[in-house]
């Protein structure tokens, strides 16, 4: 059976919030959460953030032509933030939007893991028969109780972002996804796939580094560094924009991000088919 392969994608960047709603209501959950911890929510903080939940993102998402199209069997939220408001169910939303017959959850409290983790996951499902196409989404809003510890909270302002991937059974048109993978290090996870490439440059590999590599990479003639501005959507959002021109202009698409809390980088190999066939494992 071939394999998942990128069809179509979305993504959205600084959309327009909603007034505050539900504020008390979610003060006194975050309490509850932060007191055994020493801390307590920060009532302006929360009141005064964009305040773009998670289902708007899904709304503006779907509202693409190629997203709304699709009718998939299996539906993926994944975040690295919480949503505005608690215990939204925003998965069954999706899935609502997209056909109502997709086996759908949300995968959080993995930081910018969760949409690797979610590309291993879409493509156990379509290797067992269960889903012949899959969505994954990539939401991110700001509205928080707390400020978020990353690094350089006050230079590196985190924006409302999300984006969407449509994936279905490889026909040599669109990158075909090979496989997701981390290591302690960017370079220990990048030393597999840069070892592979046999051609470099434009007629080879393209690596996408996040906003959060910081350390050296193994030397490397084509990259696209991202812009700050996210914690987990970065990738996302440029392989939506870009994964049309990447495809034509290279042979495989390495995407890399190092988690700036847990220290992990984490790596996703896509390629074009006859690059995909000589690199699956």
């Amino acid at each position: 059976m071939s394999g998942l392969a990128l069809r179509a994608a979305a993504s959205v960047r600084s959309p327009r919030g909603r007034a505050p709603e539900g504020v008390p209501a979610a003060l006194d959950y975050f309490r509850d959460l932060l007191t055994p911890f020493g801390e307590k929510p920060d009532e302006e903080l929360l009141s005064r953030g964009p305040h773009v939940h998670h289902r708007d993102l899904v709304d503006l998402l779907v509202a693409d032509e190629g997203v709304g199209r699709s009718r998939p069997e299996l539906a993926i939220v994944t975040h690295a933030l919480p949503d505005v408001v608690p215990f939204t169910a925003v998965a069954p939303h999706l899935t609502e939007r997209l056909g109502g017959r997709a086996v759908n959850f949300a995968i959080g409290q993995q930081g910018l893991a969760a949409p690797f983790t979610a590309l291993r996951i879409a493509s156990a499902y379509q290797r067992s028969g269960r889903a012949a196409e899959v969505v994954i989404t990539v939401l991110e809003q700001t509205t928080l109780p707390t400020p978020f510890p990353l690094p350089l909270p006050d230079e590196t302002p985190l924006t409302d972002s999300a984006a969407a991937l449509v994936l279905g059974a490889s026909t040599g048109e669109g990158p075909a996804f090979v496989r997701a993978h981390a290591a302690g290090s960017a370079a220990a996870a990048l030393g597999r796939e840069l070892g592979e490439d046999r051609k470099g440059g434009a007629d080879g590999t393209l690596l996408v580094l996040g906003p959060w590599v910081s350390e050296d990479v193994p030397d490397h003639g084509a990259v696209h560094r991202v812009a700050p501005g996210s914690y987990c959507t970065s990738l996302w959002l440029e392989l939506a924009d870009h994964w049309q021109e990447w495809q034509r202009d290279h042979r495989r698409i390495v995407l890399c991000d190092t988690d700036p809390r847990s220290g992990r980088s984490h790596v996703a190999l896509f390629a074009n088919a006859d690059a995909a066939a000589a690199t699956a494992a």
